[in-house]
């Protein structure tokens, strides 16, 4: 069996498809084929793809429905691929899970790109950053150098945000977002309350270390030491 990375394109237009096959084939990724909406989830069951490029505009079935679906039973990385380019069909692609979103023209070169960054971002597992950190959303599980850390669930929640991208700054409404899912309304200053805790917890796990960074007036973000050895 292929140890190439395999993609799945979710895409009605054969001849877009194949070109796209060609430019991620030259590129060492394997491809499989959805023309139809009704298709796409059973797809991504059957083949566990690596990542999937995402039509908004299918048959059968919406782009954003499928992503939704999707995003209920796993955690692939998903690039929507559409023409259509209204900000709020960005945003609710977005918000439903995916990773990416890549308008209509585009080159397949920038897509294989898009691809590669991607699939590097996530290449370390969800959650785990340079074998420190490990972040377990499922399992509700986070060690940092070894060490449980006894994380409430909001707290568990506010880690993994951070450890999805490292050195990215999250302002206060989005790490709310993410917080609190069910939109309750909450004080954007709550966060600096979970993130004073998070800082404490981490801290027992790691001495004499700054792993998230305040950004007067912007926000937060991780830093963590990737050379650090793991006792």
């Amino acid at each position: 069996m292929s140890t190439d990375p395999c993609v799945l394109i979710v895409e009605d237009e054969p001849k877009l498809a194949q070109l796209l096959v060609d430019y991620l084939a030259r590129a060492g990724y394997r491809s499989e084929c959805v023309g139809n909406g009704r298709d796409a989830v059973d797809a991504v069951r059957r083949h566990e793809p690596d990542i999937i490029l995402l039509d908004l505009m299918l048959p059968g079935r919406d782009g954003l429905s499928i992503c939704r679906d999707v995003r209920a039973f796993s955690e692939i990385p998903i690039i929507i691929l559409t023409a259509r380019v209204e900000e709020i069909d960005r945003l609710l692609g977005l918000e439903l899970g995916a990773d990416d979103y890549i308008c209509k023209p585009y080159s397949p070169r920038e897509v294989v790109a898009r691809v590669k960054a991607v699939l590097r971002r996530v290449s370390t597992a969800p959650g785990k950053l340079s074998g420190r950190l490990v972040v377990d959303e499922t399992r509700f599980l986070a060690t940092l150098d070894g060490h449980t850390l006894d994380l409430t669930p909001v707290e568990l929640r506010l880690l993994a945000t951070l450890a999805s991208e490292p050195g990215r700054i999250f302002s206060r409404d989005r790490l709310l977002d993410r917080l609190y899912p069910d939109r309750r309304v909450v004080l954007d200053r709550t966060v600096d309350s979970h993130v004073k805790n998070l800082r404490r917890k981490l801290a027992d796990a790691a001495p004499g270390e700054d792993i998230i960074r305040s950004i007067y007036g912007v926000g937060y973000k991780l830093e963590l030491q990737r050379d650090k050895a793991t006792p």
